[in-house]
């Protein structure tokens, strides 16, 4: 019996650029340590790929160095005023390269692998920073970044600063006993639901927040059969807001495996901005805290 399947490749296609700019957010491989030079030789003109890189670089108060960003890359609001070099998994070299910077910072998972490729190859220093949805991801993230750019105590700082929020916000659930079951739906298409299993950035967000992930059966990404949604058995529906098109909430309701569902049955759906909810950047603390109150109210201890 299957329970839930790849998207067959015309629903993929119809999946089209919005579910590309979640997939920003959604990082399915391994993380890697940062590649090439650890420390830009050169630090005035960087181009910052992957938005918590760039939420990053202005916490530490480097962002004159920017020259360009990617379109994931969209707080702080004054980060939108800096040229744009495409989605950061659709990157072409020239785009990149066109800005002639002195170093390029990407998040693991920049793609396609043939743009990184000849953008590794070019006289340009390249460093690719990991990407882990926890808590010393974030704070590796922040010290490797700091680095790069020549900013090693202000990282220090910053990384101190957002370490005690991040030790705040999860302890803010630590004395709950029973945990909510929440299943992060990314998209509805044809009545399918595309949602999260393990090692995805809502995985983590979910488990840091004091929730379960509803999806323990994949990892990534994958549509749902309908048993799969009703096995699940979520509480909460946990979506996005500002990644694309939405899906209107009777369209999810009235879906009749959501429907069936205690989250359904109270009509219990969660949205929240994406960059905000999944970036795992110096926001991250602050998104703990929010998810955690949506889900549980007055249960989460000041």
């Amino acid at each position: 019996m299957v329970l839930f399947s790849r998207p067959p490749p015309v629903l993929r296609l119809a999946l089209g650029p919005a579910i590309a700019l979640f997939l920003a957010f959604a990082a399915l491989m391994p993380a890697q340590a940062a590649e090439g030079t650890a420390s830009f030789a050169d630090r005035s003109r960087i181009v910052a790929i992957g938005g918590s890189i760039t939420e990053i670089v202005y916490a530490l108060g480097e962002q004159d160095r920017l020259v360009a960003r990617d379109s994931t890359s969209r707080y702080p609001q004054a980060a939108m005023e800096l040229p744009d070099v495409g989605y950061m998994r659709q990157l072409s070299p020239e785009g990149v390269l066109s800005v002639n910077p002195s170093g390029i910072l990407a998040l693991h998972g920049s793609g396609p692998k043939e743009a990184v490729d000849v953008l590794k190859k070019s006289s340009i220093p390249f460093i690719e920073v990991p990407e882990r949805y926890d808590n010393q991801g974030i704070l590796e993230k922040i010290h490797i970044i700091g680095k790069a750019l020549g900013a090693d105590a202000k990282a220090d700082a910053v990384a101190a600063e957002i370490e005690v929020k991040l030790k705040a916000a999860e302890n803010q659930t630590a004395s709950i006993k029973e945990r909510k079951r929440i299943l992060f739906v990314l998209s509805m298409q044809g009545g399918k639901l595309l949602a999260s299993g393990s090692d995805t950035a809502a995985d983590g967000i979910i488990k840091l927040s004091g929730g379960v992930n509803a999806i323990d059966g994949f990892a990534g990404y994958k549509q749902l059969s309908d048993e799969a949604v009703i096995t699940a058995g979520p509480d909460v529906i946990l979506m996005m807001n500002n990644a694309g098109p939405a899906t209107p909430d009777d369209d999810l309701f009235s879906n009749p495996a959501v429907a069936s569902t205690p989250a359904g049955a109270a009509r219990k759906l969660i949205r929240m901005d994406g960059g905000y909810l999944l970036g795992f950047g110096p926001r991250t603390a602050d998104a703990i805290h929010d998810l955690a109150v949506a889900l549980y109210g007055g249960q989460v201890a000041d």
